[in-house]
């Protein structure tokens, strides 16, 4: 025989449990609090850089262009400097085969060779990029018999173009690819 089923009686009073990291809704909270904090302090940071100056491959100054060597920690004055204005300053090189190496986009420094007597090179554009090559023959230009070179359209600041287009007329020309 089975025993006789225990008389129904009402459930006794009790404080609620309370189960310690129960649902996470509050560590939940927190992590959001945090990526929220984190996104902030990312933006800030990005507004610094941008800024200062210190977020690019270039410094905004347009040295780069003209082949001016500045440090990592330039002067105030050089970072407040406005950016170089580039012009386009075609230059007819000496020799027409050097010139078929160059494409758009590279970097060259301009010699100038010496004239007379002056047997000393001088740089006159350090950096400067190729713009543009225009399609020529395959030697070069030909007027009164004499082997003219290659024409090339460098990106250059306005005082370098003018002292390109001074040196082309009384001295030959010469690139170097950096």
């Amino acid at each position: 025989m089975c025993a006789p089923a225990p008389a129904p009686c009402g459930v006794p009073a009790f404080p609620p449990l309370r189960v310690r990291g129960g649902s996470g809704h509050r560590l939940r909270r927190a992590v959001w609090r945090r990526r929220h904090a984190m996104a902030a302090g990312l933006a800030l940071t990005a507004v610094a850089l941008a800024a200062s100056g210190l977020g690019g491959g270039g410094d905004g100054t347009g040295h780069e262009a003209s082949g001016v060597a500045t440090g990592a920690a330039g002067t105030a004055r050089e970072r407040a400097a406005p950016p170089v204005r580039l012009v386009s300053a075609p230059v007819r090189i000496a020799d027409a085969a050097t010139v078929r190496l160059l494409r758009p986009g590279d970097r060259v420094d301009v010699i100038a060779s010496g004239t007379g007597t002056d047997t000393d090179a001088r740089v006159l554009a350090k950096g400067a990029r190729v713009a543009q090559v225009p399609e020529t023959s395959a030697d070069g230009s030909m007027e009164n018999g004499t082997l003219n070179g290659a024409l090339v359209v460098l990106s250059v600041p306005r005082a370098t173009a003018a002292t390109l287009a001074g040196a082309g007329v009384s001295a030959g020309l010469a690139v170097i690819l950096c």
